[in-house]
């Protein structure tokens, strides 16, 4: 092998080892800022990873959410009327959040079974249910239309309530 031969095989082997270097930095990177949805069937099933963000979705489990009256601890359930799944949360909950709706949380799952979420998502309306809630639903075998028009009775039960309280009021 010639000397010059010799100089560009190393300055070859060179670029692929820098190459190799920042690809394997970046997806590592990736690695660390991904975080995939799952349903509470795949967290009870054990699919979803301990202590890494993730995102859980489903609907709010009707008189499932506790207020610690003393912080801004928040305690509800997250189901998809298969399988439920605990979240707690520290801090102000969107307008939009309310039982019997659709819900996304980022957090990370905890050893103990529950979430610990650092932000809450909330639905558009009535008939909005997340995209990943949706397809988690369909791949388990259940009809997402189902789960909108018992969240829409459910809606409406807590309506009456709320207008029931009110009349009380006065």
């Amino acid at each position: 092998m010639t000397p010059k031969r010799k100089q560009k095989l190393f300055m070859f082997l060179g670029l692929v080892s820098l190459a190799a270097i920042a690809v394997g930095l970046t997806l590592y990177a990736l690695r660390a800022n991904i975080n995939l949805f799952f349903s509470p069937i795949q967290i009870a099933a054990g699919d979803a990873p301990f202590e890494r963000q993730i995102r859980a979705g489903g609907m709010v489990r009707e008189g499932s959410v506790y207020r610690n009256p003393d912080s801004l601890d928040v305690e509800f359930t997250v189901t998809d009327y298969v399988e439920d799944v605990r979240v707690h949360y520290s801090g102000i909950l969107p307008d939009l959040f309310r039982e019997g709706q659709g819900v996304v949380v980022v957090g990370q799952l905890q050893h103990d079974g529950y979430i610990k979420a650092d932000q809450v998502l909330a639905r558009h309306d009535e008939n909005y249910m997340p995209p990943e809630v949706a397809e988690a639903l369909e791949a388990a075998g259940y009809s997402p239309a189902d789960f909108q028009q018992k969240a829409a009775k459910i809606a409406e039960r807590i309506e009456e309530g709320e207008a029931q309280e009110g009349a009380s009021q006065y």
